[in-house]
């Protein structure tokens, strides 16, 4: 794992932090491609994922691969929430939704994504 993809804990609780914040479209597409491999390790259904794309580029290119390893990897994500989406392109959002067929809640914050993921 690199320092952009790491696990954190909260409320005693394992976080995987996909950390995208002020990545270009290839830094992004790089670290993404890096996330099925960690999260495929873990047991089905078990894995919070908070993703953080504030200030980040996204392209064509970096909605496929992350459309990619959220199917790929949904059997393995209990939830999954992100922050710093508000200026990512509303088709963006919508796209990986309807292929991936997962919600992707957005927060304003980290705090309030971290308390989300980890409320049952």
């Amino acid at each position: 794992m690199s320092g952009r993809t790491r696990f954190l804990t909260h409320r005693g609780k394992q976080i995987l932090l996909i950390d995208l914040s002020h990545c270009s479209a290839a830094e992004a597409e790089k670290i993404i491609r890096g996330v099925p491999e960690i999260v495929t390790a873990k047991p089905r259904g078990s894995v919070l994922i908070l993703t953080d794309y504030t200030g980040a580029t996204v392209d064509e290119e970096v909605l496929r691969t992350v459309q990619e390893s959220a199917v790929f990897d949904k059997p393995f994500v209990k939830r999954s929430a992100w922050i710093g989406a508000q200026n990512l392109p509303a088709a963006f959002y919508e796209k990986l939704k309807k292929f991936s067929g997962r919600e992707f809640p957005t927060f304003k914050s980290r705090e309030e994504a971290l308390e989300w993921l980890t409320t049952d």
